[in-house]
């Protein structure tokens, strides 16, 4: 599966600099969230805001920026499902071919002593599990990445092969749902 448009969206952004370049030296076209966007812009490299595609700001103290059908009909449609590709064009969806999540350091902040319960429940993500996930879900479609450990790996295996195998993505999947499950027991 080659890549040619990718969601990024992550808390942590350790290796993103140079994943964010080596994305972009590949020609993928790179859609971002507030925060993540910001960073990569002021890398000079090309992003696009995810609400320049939802055509709706960040609200509710960024609770909400990526829960949109126009970001998740992007990383959940099949390719191989005509109706699937139908509603893609009948809404004006471009689909993700990868979706790099990492989400927000719950157990880190719960963990600390006298944290407020307030400062926790802040760090619960919502988003960021639901993209990760759907991703994972199509991951014959959408390769799902979690961790910055993966960010070399998968661009070599883009440079040496112009795509990402099926077996990659299998095994990127089963990362973000074991990511997905151990942050929601950790809640």
């Amino acid at each position: 599966m080659a890549v040619r448009r990718a969601l990024i969206s992550v808390f942590d952004k350790t290796g993103l600099d140079r994943f964010a370049a080596g994305l972009v030296e590949l020609g993928v076209e790179l859609v971002a969230s507030g925060g993540t966007a910001a960073y990569i812009s002021e890398l000079d490299l090309p992003v696009t805001p995810v609400d320049a595609l939802t055509d709706v700001p960040e609200m509710l103290g960024g609770r909400v920026k990526t829960l949109h059908p126009r970001i998740h009909g992007a990383i959940l449609a099949r390719r191989d499902v005509d109706a699937d590709v139908d509603a893609l064009a009948e809404h004006g969806i471009e689909p993700f071919d990868l979706v790099c999540v990492n989400l927000y350091p719950f157990a880190q902040v719960a963990a600390r002593k006298d944290v407020r319960e307030e400062e926790a429940v802040e760090m619960i993500d919502i988003g960021g599990p639901s993209m990760l996930r759907g991703a994972a879900k199509n991951f014959a479609h959408v390769a799902p990445l979690c961790r910055p450990a993966d960010y070399e790996p998968v661009l070599a295996e883009l440079r040496a092969e112009g795509e990402l195998s099926h077996e990659t993505r299998r095994r990127l999947a089963a990362t973000a749902f074991a990511t997905s499950a151990a942050y929601e027991a950790a809640i």
